[in-house]
C-alpha cells in the first residue's frame, strides 16, 4: 500500500515505523524540517516538509496516489480537513485521530464520512475504555478482549505460594488436564521470553496468557490471585481521560476525582452527576490522606504529567492501595514505572498507534496491540487467507518465527486453545505473540497475494 502519514511527533512515527516493517510504501507530512532531517538519516522514508491541511502540499505529496492517509497531529481540526482534502484530492481511505468520540452522534459520523472520513480514533477514548475493564477484573494487569470475547489476552502475576509455582507447562497439564488457555510470554527479571512445555513459573513472573472467557477463575487460582472487592476510586486528573472514566464508572463505584485546576473542576460538575470532585493537587500527601487514600481500592492517575501520574500512584502504593494505574506519556519513563511497581502503564501515542497500524495492515489484521506492562511485543489477531501458509499444515508442523507463538483460534462462534494437532482453516482467526520486529514475518504466513484495506 502507499501510505501517508501526516503528524507532529510520536505517533506518526511509530506508525511509520510500524508499517514500514510491512512493506508498505510511506510517506510523512510533517511541519518540523530538523525533526525530518533527523527520520531521513535512519529510515529510507519518504518526507514532506509542511503543513498537511494545505492542497499545495498534499498535491506535491502526490496524495492522489495515496491508498490510505493517517492524520495523527494533536489538532484534531487539522486532522479532519486533511483527511477531507486528501479524499478529494484522490486518497481512497482516510483515519484522523480525534480528541473524543463521546458527543459525536452515528448522523455526525456519518456527515464526517460523507466529507471524506472513512475513520476516526480516539486515544483518550481507547485508554479510559481501557481502564474500564481493568476495573471490573482487578486481578489482571492488562486485558484484551478480542472476536467479541471469545478469547481474552490477560496479564497476571504468580503471586507466592501459587500452584503453578516452580512447575512446568506439562508438569500443569498432567496435574489439571486439557487447560482451556495458554501462557504465550512471560516477563522475568526484566527480560521477556516465551514459553516452551519445558518451562516453569517462578513467583514474580508477569505472564501473558490466552484464555477461554470463561476460564478466568480457574487461571487465577493458579496463579495463586485472591480475588478482591472493588467499591472506592480515586482518579487524578480531569482532562479527556478521566472523564471517560468517571462517567462509564460513577454509577457502580464511588468514585472521587482530583483535579488541580478549578475551571475544569466547575465545568465537570455539568458532566459527572455521580462524582465527587475535588480542587486541589494530588502530589500533597496530606490532601491523599484527607481525602481517604487508606480506604481506596483503586488508584487511578491520568493527568497531562507522567511525572505527576508516577508520583502520585507511588504515594498510593505506600498507602497500601491494592490497584495503580499510570498514563505514562513519556516513553522513555515506561520501563521504569513497571520496575517501581506501578500496576498498569496506558500510553495514549502507543494505544492510537496500534488501532492505526491494524487498519493499515490489510484484512488478514483485525486486532492489534502494544504490550507496555513488562513485555515489550504486539498482540495480533490474524485472519487466515486461503492459499495461505498456515491453512497447510497442522500447527506443530509449521515453519511458525522464532520469537512467536499461537495462543488460540477463533472459528466462527468457537474458540480453541492452540495445540499441536490442531489445523488452521480458511477464515479462521488466529491469536499471535510476537517479540519485537517479528509481526511482519510472521503477518506474512496468513496472507494471500496483495493488501487490502480493512474499513
Amino acid at each position: 500500500m502507499n501510505i501517508f502519514i501526516a503528524g507532529d511527533g510520536e505517533v506518526g512515527f511509530y506508525i511509520a515505523e510500524a508499517l514500514v516493517n510491512s512493506n508498505h510504501d510511506i510517506t510523512i507530512i510533517d511541519p518540523h524540517e530538523e525533526l525530518l532531517k533527523m527520520v531521513e538519516t535512519h529510515t529510507d522514508l519518504l518526507t514532506i516538509v509542511g503543513e498537511s491541511n494545505s492542497v499545495g502540499v498534499l498535491k506535491q505529496a502526490g496524495v492522489d496516489k495515496a491508498d490510505l492517509v493517517i492524520s495523527v497531529l494533536h489538532d484534531e481540526t487539522v486532522n479532519i480537513i486533511t483527511s477531507i482534502l486528501a479524499k478529494k484530492l484522490g486518497a481512497k481511505n482516510t483515519i484522523a485521530r480525534v480528541n473524543t468520540l463521546q458527543h459525536l452522534s452515528s448522523e455526525n459520523l456519518k456527515v464526517y464520512e460523507e466529507l471524506g472520513v472513512d475513520y476516526m480514533i480516539s486515544p483518550e477514548d481507547i485508554s479510559g475504555h481501557e481502564v474500564v475493564n481493568l476495573i471490573k477484573n482487578p486481578q489482571v494487569y492488562d486485558m484484551f478482549n478480542l472476536s467479541n470475547d471469545k478469547l481474552s489476552v490477560y496479564l497476571i502475576k504468580i503471586e507466592n505460594g501459587a500452584p503453578v509455582s516452580n512447575k512446568t507447562l506439562i508438569d500443569i497439564a498432567k496435574e489439571h488436564g486439557p487447560l482451556n488457555f495458554r501462557a504465550v510470554a512471560i516477563n522475568r527479571d526484566q527480560s521477556s521470553f516465551i514459553p516452551t512445555g519445558t518451562s516453569s513459573f517462578k513467583e514474580g513472573d508477569m505472564v501473558y496468557v490466552v484464555s477461554k472467557p470463561d476460564s478466568l477463575d480457574d487461571l487465577l487460582n493458579l496463579a495463586g490471585k485472591k480475588k478482591y472487592e472493588i467499591s472506592n476510586i480515586m482518579v487524578v486528573g480531569g482532562g479527556r481521560v478521566g472523564k471517560v472514566i468517571c462517567r462509564e464508572l460513577e454509577n457502580d463505584y464511588n468514585i472521587k476525582l482530583i483535579e488541580s485546576d478549578s475551571e475544569r473542576c466547575h465545568s465537570l460538575t455539568d458532566i459527572l452527576t455521580d462524582t465527587l470532585l475535588i480542587n486541589g493537587d494530588a502530589r500533597n500527601v496530606d490532601l491523599l490522606d484527607e481525602e481517604g487514600i487508606e480506604n481506596t481500592d483503586v488508584f487511578i492517575a491520568v493527568t497531562n504529567s507522567s511525572e505527576t501520574n508516577i508520583l502520585t500512584c507511588l504515594h498510593a502504593k505506600k498507602f497500601g492501595v491494592k490497584k495503580t494505574i499510570a498514563l505514562v506519556e513519556n516513553l522513555d519513563y515506561i520501563e521504569i514505572s513497571q520496575n517501581i511497581g506501578i500496576d498498569t502503564i496506558l500510553n495514549k501515542k502507543l494505544t492510537a498507534a496500534s488501532n492505526i497500524v491494524m487498519h493499515a495492515m490489510g484484512n488478514e489484521v483485525s486486532s492489534l496491540k502494544k504490550c507496555l506492562s513488562g513485555i515489550n511485543s504486539d498482540i495480533v489477531e490474524l485472519v487466515a487467507m486461503k492459499g495461505s501458509q498456515v491453512t497447510k499444515k497442522p500447527i506443530r508442523d509449521l515453519k511458525i518465527p522464532d520469537g512467536s507463538v499461537i495462543g488460540g483460534i477463533i472459528r466462527g462462534n468457537e474458540s480453541f486453545i492452540a495445540v499441536g494437532d490442531f489445523q488452521i482453516n480458511e477464515g479462521d482467526k488466529v491469536v499471535v505473540f510476537a517479540l519485537p520486529g517479528i509481526i511482519s514475518k510472521v503477518e506474512k504466513m496468513y496472507q494471500k497475494t496483495g493488501f487490502g484495506f480493512n474499513s
